[in-house]
């Protein structure tokens, strides 16, 4: 009498590892697209919030201004009530969030920062990220799709390395 064996054979094994593989090959570039997609809109809606940030602290520290920089939004150092407007992970050092990294700066004159101009940059380009964002006082963002070019153009026409997002 033979006994009976229970279990899969290697055969069917193998059979199951292959489909799961099968199905992995076609789902992680659509996952990685969909993070992608998702990063390009954090860093639009992150640039909008800036630029609501910095109309709260011109309001808020007339006798400077718009901000300097993004810390200085986070921290106040400058001026106290500007305090805390943006979050500290883009008010830190390094502004990154989300694949991106934010950087800001205002451009005194007559010791007043009259102008500012903030940009959102994939930390990896095509990977976290395929469009750079950028904006300024006008607060219309504008994009490069090719992701490392963004301008604000002077006359606030859109040209071909910064379009106007929509």
């Amino acid at each position: 009498m033979k006994k009976q064996q229970k279990g899969f054979s290697l055969i069917e094994l193998l059979i199951v590892v292959a489909i799961i593989l099968i199905i992995a090959a076609i789902a992680i570039p659509n996952l990685i697209k969909s993070k992608m997609a998702a990063n390009e809109s954090g860093a639009a809606g992150t640039i909008r919030t800036i630029n609501t940030g910095e109309a709260t602290y011109q309001s808020v520290c007339p006798q400077i201004g718009y901000s300097i920089s993004l810390q200085e939004m986070n921290t106040g150092t400058v001026c106290k009530g500007g305090a805390n407007i943006v979050d500290a992970v883009v008010g830190s050092a390094a502004g990154q969030k989300s694949g991106y990294t934010f950087v800001e700066v205002g451009v005194p004159v007559g010791g007043i920062n009259t102008t500012y101009t903030t940009s959102a940059t994939p930390s990896t380009l095509g990977t976290s990220g395929q469009r750079q964002f950028c904006s300024n006082q006008a607060m219309v963002i504008y994009f490069d799709p090719a992701g490392a070019a963004c301008a604000v153009p002077a006359n606030g026409q859109p040209t071909a390395t910064a379009v106007v997002l929509q």
